[in-house]
């Protein structure tokens, strides 16, 4: 039987963004990822996959890279999951960024990008 942990709204900030001035000011964004694994056997933590852990190594790629593309920063959030986490067989990460740089007349509430990566297709 497979279980998920959803981490939902992760806030972080990072100079990320096709624009220049994105990159050199930086800009908020959000973070949502879904893991799925099997359940575990036991209840205990040693059992499961530790959020707390995936937080850090969501806020590790963040801080390390700066990225032109939401796309390529959600990438490289799942790929460092994989790596990290051998359990989680499938994840899905969403990346919004919270205020884009759109023109004054556009209103949105964030635009995201979104990648589903499983271990079979790890390289």
């Amino acid at each position: 039987m497979l279980v998920k942990i959803l981490i939902e709204n992760l806030q972080l900030f990072g100079h990320h963004g096709v624009h220049e001035h994105e990159r050199a000011r930086g800009q908020f964004f959000a973070v949502d990822a879904e893991l799925e694994f099997d359940l575990p056997s036991k209840d205990e933590l040693s059992e499961t996959v530790d959020y707390v852990c995936v937080i850090e190594r969501i806020r590790a790629v963040n801080e390390s890279s700066s990225f032109s593309l939401m796309e390529t920063f959600a990438q490289a959030i799942a790929e460092e999951i994989l790596r990290n986490f051998s359990r989680v067989q499938r994840v899905r990460v969403r990346v919004r960024k919270l205020h884009p740089p759109l023109p004054s007349d556009i209103t949105v509430g964030a635009i995201a990008a979104e990648v589903i990566h499983d271990r079979s297709r790890l390289y």
